[in-house]
């Protein structure tokens, strides 16, 4: 018994040490199903949760007031297998970075894209990857900024259906995604960069 509660205890301690040494990120780029699903593709990404980020309101609700705030997902991920560069490579090929409006078909502030960072080192990779892009479009305005990260609130309690939505009401979610015109753009941009989810 002593043998198997020590099994058991060890076995609680690596997943929390695991978990203790989990990188994140938060990233808003449009609609957080889509997000959720780009992102949970990505090997080395254990978990998206769709949230709110970037305004002062506190506990943010996609029904009630969110003003001030992105829908935004925070991406946890094993840095042993997928580094913040490689997030950030994966995130520009997924929005429209030259839309001051919103992405794709949803507008208004709440749908705009942003990069949150979290220290200095998040920051200078974020711009370089931004400049790239820059670089890559000299003739469009790459309107995503790179903003200093605060507190992100997940969507829970009813509104918790927003989480996975992709995955729980796939016809809805991929009816949305078609006819909000997502991969059609992504593809315009990006070409065969462009993952589709």
């Amino acid at each position: 018994m002593k043998k198997i509660l020590g099994l058991v205890l060890s076995t609680s301690m690596l997943f929390y040490v695991s978990l203790a040494n989990a990188d994140k990120a938060v990233l808003a780029g449009g609609c957080f199903w889509c997000m959720e699903s780009d992102f949970e593709k990505l090997p080395g990404v254990t978990d998206v949760v769709s949230g709110f980020t970037g305004g002062t309101l506190e506990n943010p609700t996609y029904r009630g007031n969110h003003q001030g705030h992105y829908e935004a997902v925070e991406i946890t991920y094993d840095a042993k297998q997928v580094s913040y560069q490689q997030i950030l490579d994966h995130y520009w090929v997924n929005i429209d970075p030259f839309d001051g409006r919103g992405q794709f078909c949803d507008k208004g502030e709440s749908y705009l894209s942003a990069v949150f960072v979290a220290n200095e080192q998040e920051r200078a990779l974020a711009e370089k990857s931004k400049q790239a892009v820059i670089a890559e479009f000299p003739k469009q305005k790459v309107v995503t900024p790179i903003l200093d990260s605060s507190t992100f609130y997940p969507i829970k309690g009813a509104e918790s259906y927003h989480q996975d939505y992709y995955k729980n009401s796939p016809l809805r979610y991929k009816a949305y995604r078609w006819n909000c015109g997502r991969d059609q753009r992504l593809k315009e941009i990006w070409g065969d960069r462009a993952t589709h989810g």
